[in-house]
């Protein structure tokens, strides 16, 4: 499993690559935060100079739910557990 880790605004921000398909909507969401890699895979790139709300909305955009996000209690927020 290929995994990249940040922890922004104290969230911990998980993308996982490997479950990643390119659609690109957190990179639409917060072109400043994410960007496609040179194989179209979801990458960070300055997440912490995206605001926290929209930095969880670029998240919770991914349709395939490649991106997973803790808030500091380890209470996971994207996507969201129903």
């Amino acid at each position: 499993m290929s995994l990249d880790e940040r922890t922004v605004h104290g969230l911990r921000i998980v993308i996982d690559r490997d479950q990643c398909v390119g659609f690109g909507d957190c990179a639409t969401a917060a072109p400043e935060g994410f960007k496609l890699d040179a194989d179209t895979i979801a990458t960070f790139l300055e997440p912490e100079r995206v605001e926290r709300e929209r930095l969880l909305r670029a998240c919770d955009a991914c349709p395939v739910d490649a991106i997973t996000v803790w808030d500091a209690e380890g209470r996971q927020l994207v996507p969201p557990l129903t």
